[in-house]
């Protein structure tokens, strides 16, 4: 059943939950085992759950000896090659004295664009949630282009939620929510609940932010907040180091309610992708 409010989290049946570059690699690689704890107890109340995890470029680059995001694809793809090997295993190590597995998921927009891939998407994740296996999603940046691609992991998850009929999408920040405006500025109020319909355009969300691991920022997740709340998924956006208790159904963040009357899926269609932009 949808989670209608922030407190329908811990008795959902099937959550969605995506973490970002910079909340997992470099110096708070250590984070990975917060999250994994919190993900772990939400699994032994029974609730299907489905990481989305960038981090794959970030976690790559030491062992290429790279002090700063690569911009040729070329080298993306390298240090991804070797990212998201290390990545899995960092996930697998975490989660082994809870008796969970991981498995890996890593995607193309094309993969959701063409109707056979999807359908043995969804049918793979399906599988792997009756299973007991917790999967872990990424863009398959080894073979992902300039041209063609999600454009950012809030994007991916609001996808996979709803390919996969979650009840609701965590969406993981640096803040514990969204603001009016920047949080540095004045007069900056945080968000505390937007109903399906709202109109946010006096909000200034900002742009793309990019750093050295990644990209990202509060007008991606908006963005993809809107699009999982449109197809009726809950959505909750809030800090990474908050995770337990947002699972635990606790008042924060920003709630993004569901459409209460969504459209029936398409079997397929195309994935508006994002130019450039990415985040691992």
């Amino acid at each position: 059943m949808t989670a209608r409010v922030r407190a329908d989290l811990p008795s959902a049946r099937r959550v969605v939950v995506k973490v970002g570059s910079s909340s997992i690699s470099g110096d708070n690689a250590g984070k990975i085992q917060p999250i994994v704890e919190a993900l772990a107890a939400a699994h032994g109340r029974g609730t299907e759950v489905v990481l989305v995890s960038s981090g794959a470029i970030a976690t790559g680059m030491p062992y290429l000896a790279l002090d700063e995001r690569p911009s040729d694809l070329a080298t993306q793809q390298a240090a991804a090659a070797v990212g998201q090997n290390v990545l899995i295993y960092r996930y697998q190590d975490a989660l082994r004295p809870f008796r969970i597995v991981a498995g890996q998921v890593l995607l193309t927009a094309g993969d959701l664009e063409n109707a056979t891939h999807r359908s043995n998407a969804r049918r793979a994740m399906e599988r792997l949630l009756s299973l007991r296996i917790l999967p872990v999603v990424n863009e398959n940046d080894t073979v992902a282009t300039h041209e063609i691609r999600f454009g950012d992991n809030d994007r991916l998850a609001a996808l996979v939620a709803e390919l996969i009929g979650a009840d609701a999408l965590v969406l993981l920040s640096d803040i514990e929510a969204l603001y009016t405006r920047p949080p540095d500025q004045p007069g900056a109020r945080p968000i505390d609940r937007v109903e399906h319909g709202d109109d946010l355009h006096g909000f200034e969300f900002g742009s793309v932010v990019v750093n050295s691991v990644g990209t990202g920022g509060a007008a991606t997740k908006v963005s993809a907040a809107r699009l999982a709340a449109a197809s009726g998924v809950g959505v909750l956006v809030t800090s990474a180091d908050l995770v337990d208790e947002a699972l635990a159904g606790a008042e924060i963040g920003t709630w993004f309610a569901p459409n209460p009357e969504p459209a029936a899926p398409a079997p397929t269609g195309p994935v508006r992708t994002a130019g450039a932009r990415t985040r691992r």
